[in-house]
């Protein structure tokens, strides 16, 4: 231990000593304090604090540490060419993935900030040199022919990850992508909002996007022209709404859900011929596979029931009923009281507008006595014979069909691929999403940046996703970054004795999957020391 007379105050270093060419040398020292701050720490204390900030931390490390495996930075400079702006467009863009990916609906430069990227990301850009200004003029770099690039170079980091899993790759349509209000929209939609959406390719294992194309709703080709050009190469996926502009007979390639009212047959089957599809990845999932005539052909259909799902819309329902029951209530009470004067037409027309459109309308008698205003009456029951055979016949089960000879649990995977691109795509790009102020002006730039810097996003958490998923964990995108969040950081700055203010970094307390996923994406390499 080491002294050394500042300012007319000694401090105490740990110095290490060692020979160097055969003579002694300090090779490395570590400040201790004051004589007060050793004999406080000798006594359990230490120099008190002067102040804590705390900060994500477990979101911003497994995403950062994601994009560096995927050598981002680099792969986007190869792109861009010769540069001599720094920090680089490949930055740039990969701070705008992070930033997405973990703090979305914070204007960026704040995010910036108070960020633990600035301690993640080397050699640490030049202090001012990224703002919010700063960071959209880099990305103003990005032509349409280097976006195109960016996502190719990236598809093939993400191929190489994956290995032969990545091989197979789906076809997937997310309808409304965004939403850009008319107010701070460039673009000519005067009165309308302008809608954007998104034809991606992912691959089979994990949904992680490869390819998009981005288009306007007043552009949109019909889903059939879009599934042709989608899916030429790809196994195309689209649900029920989608099914009828596909000729199914002919087609090729294909996984998709069908409406339950054009197959009673299958409805009216028994559980006891549905069989469990896995208890570890699909919980009370069960599955009759077989064959069925769709648009003229045969072809092999799924039925799955699933007891999370029936639960849900048995709820619904319920909750359904009971407002049409207050309603049909509220009503009679009325007719009753002399306080409805309608004649029985009126009331006729009461009583459907209540219950019309409806799943009620199957399990709700009703009967209107009495001819005259005044002396009409309403009486209503709930047949609850109905109401078990409409739970048992509907609540629950979703009808796939597929020309794929996959295992059926393959099926449903490929088939959940859009379910969790739109619950991604709507948290990445919905209205708390945070752009440069003072204003955000969609120009056809703008939202070809924006739908990369997303469909990135959503490449890199899905690929977090699936990892997660192989290590027995099953969580939605945003399921795991809220528990990656979860980890958190706080920054304890102590009091200057003279020389620089010290700050110390400590970990918050993990949970047993908050650990899981700690080791699972390195970050004890991100972790303080």
């Amino acid at each position: 231990m080491i002294g050394k007379r500042i300012g007319g105050r000694t401090y105490y270093y740990l110095a290490e000593s060692a020979r160097v060419d055969g003579k002694p040398r300090v090779v490395g020292q570590r400040y201790l304090g004051t004589a007060e701050d050793i004999a406080a720490a000798v006594a359990g204390g230490g120099p008190e604090a002067a102040g804590a900030r705390h900060r994500s931390f477990g979101d911003v490390s497994a995403v950062w540490g994601t994009l560096q495996r995927l050598d981002l930075v680099r792969r986007v400079d190869s792109v861009a060419g010769p540069q001599r702006a720094r920090p680089t467009l490949g930055l740039h863009v990969a701070l705008a993935v992070l930033h997405r990916a973990t703090a979305p609906e914070t204007e960026f430069e704040e995010w910036w900030t108070g960020c633990l990227a600035q301690d993640l990301v080397r050699p640490r850009p030049a202090k001012g040199s990224i703002t919010t200004a700063s960071h959209w003029r880099a990305l103003q770099r990005l032509t349409p022919e280097r976006i195109a690039a960016v996502e190719t170079v990236v598809a093939e980091a993400v191929l190489e990850l994956l290995g032969d899993d990545g091989t197979e790759a789906l076809a997937v349509d997310v309808a409304q992508f965004a939403a850009f209000t008319a107010a701070d929209c460039t673009l000519p939609s005067a009165c309308q909002d302008v809608l954007a959406g998104l034809g991606l390719v992912v691959t089979r294992d994990g949904a992680i996007p490869l390819a998009s194309r981005v288009y306007r709703r007043e552009k949109a080709p019909t889903f059939g022209a879009l599934a042709v050009e989608l899916g030429e190469r790809h196994t195309l996926v689209f649900h029920s709404g989608q099914a009828a502009q596909l000729d199914l007979g002919a087609r090729t390639g294909f996984v998709g859900s069908l409406p339950l009212a054009d197959h009673p047959e299958l409805l009216a089957r028994p559980a006891s011929v549905r069989r469990r599809v896995d208890p570890e990845r699909f919980a009370g999932l069960t599955a009759f596979d077989t064959v069925a005539t769709v648009d003229g052909a045969r072809r092999r259909v799924i039925l799955l029931h699933s007891a999370t799902l029936h639960a849900a819309q048995y709820r619904a329902f319920t909750s359904e009923l009971s407002t049409t029951v207050r309603e049909l209530d509220g009503l009679a009470a009325a007719l009753a009281a002399g306080t409805h004067r309608g004649d029985r037409t009126q009331v006729h027309a009461e009583m459907s507008r209540i219950i019309r459109g409806r799943r009620v309308e199957r399990v709700l008698n009703t009967a209107l006595t009495g001819n005259r205003a005044g002396e009409l009456r309403l009486e209503r029951r709930v047949d609850d014979a109905a109401v078990a055979r409409l739970a048992e016949e509907f609540f629950g089960k979703q009808i796939l069909v597929t020309d794929r000879d996959w295992p059926v649990a393959e099926v449903v995977t490929a088939y959940r691929a859009r379910t969790y691109l739109e619950s991604t795509f709507r948290w990445l790009t919905g209205s708390a999403v945070a752009g440069p102020s003072p204003r955000w002006e969609w120009t056809s730039h703008r939202i070809s940046v924006h739908a990369l810097v997303s469909v990135l996003a959503a490449t890199v958490t899905h690929l977090m996703r699936r990892e997660a998923d192989r290590a027995g964990m099953n969580l939605s995108v945003a399921e795991l970054l809220d528990q990656l969040r979860g980890i958190g950081e706080t920054l304890l700055r102590h009091r200057s004795t003279g020389g620089r203010p010290r700050t110390r970094r400590i970990l918050s307390d993990r949970t047993g999957r908050q650990q899981a996923l700690f080791e699972l994406f390195g970050l004890e390499r991100f972790a303080p020391g």
